[in-house]
């Protein structure tokens, strides 16, 4: 019966993770550049009551007897799906068409993120909603000049300024290529940490232009939105509530039975 107790209160700590996991996709739902995440679960150890036995000349041979101590969470896996492309027709409004991330230096640290709502802050330089700077592909600060009459971006990341009646090229748009990017760590605002299990270099972002080296291109104009389905999480949510009902019951079963033999003794 401990057993069985153990087993259902893993259930119940498992299903309630998954239950976070979900509420935050539904909460993000909205969030540019957004990449939802999913629960997996593994089996804890089993506890063997009798090893197997190999066949022999007068028996055959006999399976272990094992029963299972419960679940854990095995990972949170981040979806890097490509998000919907919605048209907003502003300039520093851009968007990943592919693989890639921007990559952004905020308070001295290097970020990547894939949320694209840039803007100009006083100085001209092209930044996030939090003051991060975006960085071009020799990992620089992009800024536009003071005096530049309109500006535009290219799918190839060049970012091209008016000024004076002339066109002149002021950076490209660095994106940045990640060999494993369920490896990247959130760190919030919609940015990602490069970790060892990324790429084999956290400390090197590997930029360059957009097109190249299998990176996207980057539309001007355009927000990724998130990749989040709510059809599918209302499903996970409702399999999530389910497998914690169970659990719960579970739990209470066992706390019957071992009701039942301490007033074993009235």
């Amino acid at each position: 019966m401990l057993r069985s107790l153990y087993s259902g209160i893993s259930g119940l700590r498992s299903f309630q993770t998954k239950l976070d996991v979900v509420a935050n996709n539904i909460a993000n739902v909205n969030t540019y550049g957004f990449k939802a995440s999913r629960t997996t679960f593994a089996d804890l150890m089993s506890q063997t009551l009798v090893g197997a036995a190999q066949p022999q000349a007068n028996r055959g041979g006999a399976n272990a007897v094992q029963i299972g101590l419960g679940v854990r969470v095995a990972s949170t896996d981040l979806l890097m799906t490509q998000g919907s492309l919605q048209f907003t027709g502003v300039t520093l409004d851009l968007a990943v068409d592919g693989n890639g991330f921007f990559a952004v230096e905020k308070e001295g640290e290097r970020l990547l993120t894939r949320s694209g709502n840039f803007y100009l802050d006083a100085n001209g330089n092209v930044v996030t909603a939090g003051g991060a700077f975006l960085l071009d592909v020799n990992g620089n600060r992009i800024q536009i000049p003071a005096d530049a009459e309109s500006f535009s971006v290219d799918l190839g990341g060049t970012v091209r300024a008016v000024v004076g009646g002339a066109v002149q090229e002021v950076a490209t748009i660095g994106l940045v290529r990640v060999p494993n990017p369920q490896g990247l760590e959130k760190v919030g605002d919609n940015m990602y940490r490069l970790t060892t299990n990324a790429t084999p270099n956290p400390a090197v972002l590997d930029l360059g232009a957009p097109g190249t080296g299998g990176r996207g291109l980057v539309r001007s104009g355009y927000l990724e939105m998130s990749n989040v389905d709510l059809a599918q999480e209302f499903t996970e949510m409702i399999i999530a509530q389910r497998g914690f009902q169970a659990n719960a019951r579970i739990t209470t079963t066992s706390d019957e039975v071992l009701q039942e033999l301490v007033n074993l003794k009235r």
